[in-house]
């Protein structure tokens, strides 16, 4: 799956590892040992959280795509 919710990536030196951040999804975040693995991980995550959504019925916000201000 290819989600639309914009990822931002990074070196965390703490953590040793890449970080994947999806702003627009409150507390979804991945990580792993490349940044192929992270954004990889980060598109399990994202489906893990919107389905954890649904299941809760809580709101899923609908992708911006390209943020202004990045």
């Amino acid at each position: 799956m290819k989600s639309k919710y914009e990822i931002i990536l990074y070196w965390s030196q703490e953590d040793e590892a890449y970080i994947a951040e999806v702003p627009e999804l409150p507390g979804c975040m991945a990580d792993g040992a490349t940044y192929q693995e992270a954004l990889t991980n980060a598109e399990v995550i994202i489906a893990k959280w919107i389905e954890t959504a649904k299941e809760l019925n809580r709101y899923i916000p609908e992708p911006k795509g390209k943020l202004m201000y990045a």
